[in-house]
């Protein structure tokens, strides 16, 4: 099952898609609210609509081409989303960052952090794992509908696409996390200002992020094939393969949740998180350097229809930041 949102009437209406079909879901809820009240009564999320149905049929690649799509969940305080991820995740994912980062004659700290994954990031017996590389990148005001732009501040030195899978979450009113269901993500970052050095990944995070269009609902395969492709002027200057789930992974997802939602801060009721698990594909390491106008387009086919944002970048604003005294 596949769960999106469009924007209908001025407010967000909730559409279900299973194989090729999809439909409106007989409620006025938004998914927020709905995923909030099914945690509250004990209803399972497919339960519930199920038995709500069904209504009009929706063009789904239609509504996109109107720029109607939405985020296939939101909070209606953007400051209760989360927007985080881990990196070094996934076999393969070091060499690019190791490369990013070297020194003569010595192993990367990107390494390292790696071979503590392959060694300890799929754990038995349900006991914690290694700890993953973790980051932060916003609330919701940075969170980009599918088709809306990806803004790279005047500042940026590159603004480059990361295709990744993404779980989505609500905390629960005890502070227990309830994952909604997975998505297709754009972890996008500024990888020429990670590699001038590593202590600015923080900042190099601190970047819009765009999901969906459509929520696979359920378990995320063992195993996924997708492609990131970019185009420009209408033309494919990057395409490549990127592989994700587990069986691609050195860490767990079990493990990297458990990571994320140790701290109680990221438990508080009501919240939603959106955590990007990682990936080995970038048009970066292969030496692409983007332009505004560039369109990414990521897709995988257990998600539906691609995940696709244009690059915009804002003009530099003179001088520093103006603060005053209050």
């Amino acid at each position: 099952m596949l769960l999106s949102q469009y924007l209908k009437d001025g407010r967000p209406q909730i559409v279900v898609r299973e194989g090729t079909e999809a439909y409106e879901l007989r409620s006025e809820d938004t998914l927020y609210a709905l995923a909030m009240d099914c945690i509250a009564q004990g209803d399972s999320l497919k339960d519930r609509i199920a038995a709500l149905g069904v209504g009009a049929a929706v063009d789904l690649a239609q509504l996109y081409d109107r720029g109607l799509l939405l985020p296939p969940l939101t909070h209606p305080d953007p400051a209760h989303l989360h927007l985080t991820g881990t990196g070094l995740t996934h076999l393969g994912s070091a060499s690019t960052r190791a490369a990013m980062h070297a020194k003569a004659d010595d192993e990367t700290d990107s390494m390292r952090m790696f071979r503590m994954g392959i060694e300890g990031g799929k754990p038995e017996n349900g006991h914690p794992g290694a700890q993953p590389e973790w980051f932060y990148k916003g609330n919701g005001v940075a969170l980009v509908a599918p088709g809306k732009p990806l803004v790279s501040p005047g500042f940026a030195e590159d603004g480059g696409e990361e295709p990744e899978i993404a779980g989505v979450y609500v905390i629960g009113p005890d502070g227990t996390p309830f994952r909604i269901g997975f998505a297709l993500a754009n972890e996008f970052s500024d990888h020429v200002t990670e590699r001038g050095n590593y202590l600015w990944l923080a900042h190099s995070k601190l970047r819009p992020a765009a999901i969906g269009p459509e929520l696979l609902i359920g378990d995320l395969p063992d195993s996924i094939e997708g492609i990131s492709r970019i185009r420009r002027a209408g033309e494919i200057v990057f395409e490549k393969p990127f592989l994700s789930g587990e069986a691609n992974m050195s860490h767990s997802l079990a493990n990297l949740e458990h990571h994320h939602f140790k701290y109680g801060l990221f438990r508080q009721p009501g919240d939603v998180h959106v955590h990007m698990f990682g990936t080995a594909t970038l048009s970066f390491g292969d030496g692409v350097k983007t332009e505004e106008g560039d369109l990414f387009e990521i897709e995988a086919a257990p998600f539906g229809l691609p995940l696709r944002n244009p690059l915009q970048q804002t003009a530099p604003e003179p001088g520093r930041a103006e603060i005053r005294t209050l």
